[in-house]
């Protein structure tokens, strides 16, 4: 098993007395690494699977009653895919105020839905983290720098599912039946979609957008629905940890654009699967795409995991100058470009430099990019 750089952290917040909880896309490792967590602090923990419609019946609000005498004198509790339980959030709450001797484990694969059962029950009992696809970085510690780089274009092509890592040879496979089951099984059973065939066709706009700025209005004419509906699909498709978006930075030029955004995918094969394009990089007229979604998707998971509190940008104004990536954390911000082709020139904006006086100005490139992502 490939570590995860979120064991240790959550293994520092085990105090049994506050639920933790796991939160990402599906099939990234939440239930391998909390299983794995939850047996080293004790090998006789209960499992609750979410998934399991008896589970789901059993748990329909239960009474404290009925909690007390299931969980009987387990002092390690793991519920599993948590947002396919009724009241779950009211659940744990139950169980953290009168179990006050029992870690809880609570994974779920949609903000959407877990957030709202447990963000106000849960208010001040739990630790909250985000459990991404692999990272470059946690494959770099596992398996040496020399072989994951050597792996570039297999990760930019077919991505960073755990599953494709590990089994190369069916990530096509593996990747068409993970798109598959965000888009029928989480997102159209709990976001009330009536339109599956105009949410497809947004996420093939997305996709084939990835490192452009995207228009609601656009997008609108290109799906064929209207720009609430986009709006909605957005959030659903980000609360379901396919998409994140990328905000403009704007502060003090009054040519600033401030009113578009980014939109990219958690992982790169995610992202062909739904555009059904797994040629290699030398057969493709979107490598800069592709390089950019990497590379601002493996900071995202970095951030992640250290702590990083602060916010991230991408900046243009209307002159068309732009910046692709910025990071602002206690009133300093630094700036990246990400060009895959290491040979291309780079001047970074000068009313930018002069006006926000950026502490750094990174090009990252296929020569450095390690540097950035370790």
């Amino acid at each position: 098993m490939i570590g995860r750089s979120l064991q240790n952290i959550l293994e520092k917040k085990v105090d049994y007395k506050k639920a933790i909880v796991v939160l990402g896309p599906r099939q990234v490792g939440k239930t391998t690494l909390i299983t794995k967590i939850a047996a080293s602090l004790n090998d006789d923990y209960l499992y609750i699977n979410g998934d399991d419609p008896a589970v789901r019946l059993a748990w329909n609000n239960p009474t404290q009653a009925f909690i007390n005498n299931y969980l009987g004198n387990y002092k390690v509790v793991v519920f599993d895919e948590a947002q396919r339980l009724e009241n779950i959030g009211l659940t744990a709450k139950m169980i953290v105020d009168a179990k006050k001797d029992v870690q809880l484990f609570i994974s779920g694969s949609s903000s959407l839905e877990i957030a709202s059962k447990i963000n106000e029950p849960l208010t001040g009992r739990k630790w909250e983290y985000r459990l991404y696809p692999l990272s470059w970085n946690e494959l770099k510690v596992q398996l040496s720098f020399a072989k994951v780089h050597d792996r570039l274009e297999e990760f930019l092509i077919t991505g960073m599912y755990p599953d494709v890592i590990n089994n190369p040879e069916n990530a096509i496979e593996t990747l068409n039946n993970l798109a598959g089951s965000y888009l029928y099984k989480d997102i159209l059973e709990t976001g009330n979609i009536r339109r599956p065939d105009a949410l497809l066709k947004l996420l093939q706009a997305l996709a084939w957008q990835v490192g452009h700025e995207v228009s609601y209005n656009e997008l609108s004419k290109t799906v064929g629905v209207d720009k609430a509906t986009i709006s909605t699909y957005i959030d659903l498709l980000e609360k379901s940890f396919v998409i994140f978006r990328l905000n403009p930075f704007a502060r003090n030029l009054r040519n600033e654009i401030s009113s578009s955004r980014k939109i990219f995918f958690y992982d790169n094969g995610i992202r062909n699967s739904v555009i059904n394009n797994f040629a290699p990089l030398s057969q493709r007229n979107d490598i800069g795409a592709l390089w950019e979604n990497f590379i601002i998707s493996e900071r995202k998971k970095n951030l992640a995991y250290t702590g990083f509190y602060g916010n991230t940008y991408f900046w243009r104004n209307v002159s068309k100058a732009e910046i692709d990536y910025l990071e602002e954390q206690d009133n300093e911000i630094s700036a990246f470009e990400i060009k895959w082709n290491a040979k291309v020139k780079v001047k970074f904006p000068d009313n930018f430099i002069q006006t926000y006086a950026p502490r750094s100005a990174q090009v990252i490139n296929s020569d450095n990019y390690w540097e950035f992502l370790s």
